[in-house]
């Protein structure tokens, strides 16, 4: 099987704090920890690390750090092919703050306002396809020369080139951000009947599988005309940096592997739960071993 994950990649550089920073402060840390980033971007490595034959379609700047992120993949075996390096805009830069104190993360972006699009569309076959909701003009060659790969759709961000995706994909796996957004409701997490109002917008107007990831609580989702929200697992959050991403990846991955769609999202929590115990994007992939004795432990308590 092949996969694809087509969209954003960046260059992480985090900060782990014991406190957020007061405003007009100098902070000194001891520990920091640089890798690459972005939704597609973690997702594709993620897949390699766990075995998979995934390419990575992005742009990034042609300059240190987007050769940085070259070498990455390449350790891990992503198919970088479709990495289009430009000349003419740099790799977009992210700066974490990972709050010690209480696991939250704090994000500034540094995007050239020069950034491009890619030039080079896939042109593979592949079975999988995960996309982020960026490069949307490359989402839909890719998609339309595809018509039977699997596809899903990270809606993290609410942007006009992630909505007029939605109808395109398999699967539509948002934020509770996105949702909000798009619907123009609220939700309360503690009330799943301020959640199933907006799940059925969202599957009336895009007209296929719709997830809500709800962050440390779990993940929204209707199986077999059941609304439910399937739990997460307790974990003591260190940076929460990538947990999303990676629970796209896992959930790509598991989907991919016919198992029911209730055990992919318990599947795909776990994963994301077990990744904020640790430092950066990256480095907090779990194994797929550990992903699968802590769904048994889970499952058995």
């Amino acid at each position: 099987m092949k996969y694809l994950c087509l969209g954003h990649a960046a260059y992480d550089i985090t900060f782990q704090t014991d406190q957020y920073p007061e405003e007009n402060s100098k902070t000194r840390v001891t520990t920091t920890v640089a890798c690459g980033g972005g939704p597609a971007s973690n997702a594709a490595y993620l897949l390699a690390k766990w075995g998979c034959d995934v390419a990575f379609a992005g742009l990034v700047g042609n300059d240190f750090y987007g050769k940085k992120i070259e070498k990455e993949f390449q350790t891990v075996g992503v198919d970088t092919t479709y990495l289009e390096f430009s000349d003419l805009s740099n790799t977009m830069l992210a700066f974490i703050i990972a709050n010690k104190q209480n696991g939250t993360r704090t994000i500034l972006t540094a995007k050239d306002k020069n950034s491009l699009f890619l030039t080079h569309i896939p042109a593979s076959s592949y079975d999988f396809i995960l996309l982020d909701g960026e490069e949307e003009k490359a989402a839909r060659e890719v998609l339309k020369n595809n018509p039977t790969a699997i596809s899903i759709l990270d809606a993290g961000s609410y942007r006009p080139s992630t909505v007029s995706l939605c109808p395109l994909v398999n699967y539509v796996v948002c934020s509770h951000d996105f949702a909000e957004n798009y619907t123009h409701q609220k939700m309360d997490y503690e009330d799943i009947n301020t959640i199933i109002p907006i799940y059925n917008t969202l599957k009336k107007d895009f007209q296929t599988q719709i997830l809500i990831t709800l962050e440390e609580k779990g993940t929204f989702m209707e199986c077999n005309g059941v609304y439910k929200i399937i739990p997460s697992i307790p974990v003591k959050a260190v940076d929460s940096t990538g947990a999303g991403d990676l629970f796209h990846g896992s959930f790509l991955y598991f989907l991919s592997k016919d198992f029911p769609l209730e055990k992919v999202v318990r599947l795909a929590n776990i994963t994301g739960a077990l990744s904020v115990t640790k430092l950066g994007g990256r480095y907090s992939i779990p194994s797929l071993e550990e992903v699968l004795l802590k769904e048994r432990e889970s499952h058995v308590s």
